[in-house]
């Protein structure tokens, strides 16, 4: 079924993610002074990861405005995915930060180093607080929006990391255990890696054309074969256009002798789809069931398609 989302005005939405990143930015400037000062790799490591929060949420600032250009001559479906390869720049981002990480928090293992914990701890309270109001200014654009999304998982992977520097800082203060900073700080970083694996797919898959997840192909074809008038479905073809927008792409036969009504009949085919699936946006191609394709693909569109002669064939948005 269709899905509902609640959309926020786009200038307030704005205004959010711009002080957004302007406490992430004053939050990296401190961090990382903190994390120089004190000895400490887990606040450094806190610091370079809120860094890509802050680029995270720059490039989704940006991207929120491109995708809102109308369709033009160059972009003829718009410029929505606009934010879709923003959210593939920020998931990439958050890899390269994660791995780079481990290999920091394994030399720190091999040649462990002094750590101030009060600053640490100091630093990293002050950064969780950020990070809360942050994660408020996010969290209702994040649900509409996989930009957003990637931009706001990027600080809940931050405010988990401000704990767990505060319960290093807090271990080293008490026991002076120097080994607690490299170990949160690969926690970090596998939190981190495994946060973006398991975003970066559904984006990779709207960047490759993939079918909407939430949708069954099978049961799109077969909704549009029993409907009243359609002899057959091939070549489907189904696609996100952008994240909220699913489309698809196919041939119909008509039934033969039913020519006349092809047009009522595409429309009832329209309809079905927009009621059942949320699909917007559909673009026919009617054939005559008498002169269609030879032994065309049910799904996907082969190259040189053969027809079996002259025949009635209608292009349709």
């Amino acid at each position: 079924m269709a899905g509902h989302h609640h959309h926020i005005d786009p200038d307030s939405g704005d205004a959010r993610v711009f002080w957004a990143v302007l406490v992430n930015l004053g939050l990296t400037v401190a961090q990382l002074i903190g994390g120089v000062l004190s000895g400490s790799l887990a606040l450094i490591a806190d610091a370079i990861h809120n860094l890509s929060d802050a680029l995270s949420l720059i490039i989704a600032f940006f991207a929120r405005k491109i995708a809102r250009r109308p369709a033009d001559g160059k972009m003829t479906f718009g410029y929505g995915r606009a934010e879709v390869v923003a959210a593939l720049v920020n998931y990439t981002t958050l890899i390269v930060v994660g791995l780079y990480l481990v290999y920091e928090a394994v030399l720190r293992f091999i040649e462990p180093s002094g750590v101030d914990g009060w600053l640490v701890v100091i630093i990293a309270a002050i950064a969780l607080a950020v990070d809360t109001v942050t994660a408020l200014l996010t969290y209702s654009l994040s649900k509409q929006s996989v930009n957003i999304r990637a931009a706001f998982l990027h600080n809940m992977a931050d405010a988990f990391g401000s704990v767990a520097v505060i319960v290093a800082g807090t271990l080293i203060i008490l026991f002076d255990w120097r080994l607690i900073d490299p170990l949160v700080t690969l926690m970090i970083a596998g939190y981190i890696l495994w946060q973006s694996f398991g975003e970066v797919g559904g984006v990779i898959r709207i960047l490759m054309l993939g079918s909407p997840p939430d949708l069954r192909t099978q049961q799109v074809l077969a909704e549009m074969q029993n409907i009243d008038g359609v002899a057959d479905v091939h070549h489907l073809h189904l696609w996100q256009m952008q994240e909220h927008e699913k489309a698809v792409g196919s041939h119909v036969a008509i039934v033969a002798g039913r020519w006349g009504d092809a047009d009522a009949i595409k429309a009832t085919v329209k309809q079905v789809l927009k009621d059942k699936f949320g699909i917007s946006h559909a673009t026919l191609e009617l054939e005559c069931a008498n002169h269609t394709c030879i032994d065309p693909q049910i799904i996907g569109h082969d190259d040189g398609v053969r027809l079996s002669g002259d025949h009635d064939k209608v292009q349709t948005g």
